[in-house]
């Protein structure tokens, strides 16, 4: 399966870049979205991981009423965020 790199605006007005799986939620209000690898992106450009002042976790599960939508990203942002997440 073909790993599905996505733009999140975030209803608190953070720009990620991240790798995105949708998960179904069990209850309502539940988070529904799967961040793999999630990166803040700041001017445009800079990459930044999600979260590192508090925790060493690289998934994390996010409701989708906190996303205002999802993009394609750039051809330059996407080969910098897969560059930066190679294992």
């Amino acid at each position: 399966m073909e790993k599905q790199i996505k733009i999140l605006a975030l209803t608190n007005n953070q720009i990620l870049i991240s790798e995105v799986d949708e998960v179904a939620s069990a209850d309502i209000g539940e988070p529904d979205c799967k961040l793999i690898n999630p990166f803040v992106v700041t001017d445009g450009k800079t990459l930044t991981p999600f979260l590192t002042s508090v925790t060493r976790e690289t998934t994390f599960m996010m409701g989708s009423d906190k996303i205002l939508t999802l993009a394609e990203p750039t051809p330059t942002l996407l080969e910098k965020y897969l560059d930066l997440t190679k294992e």
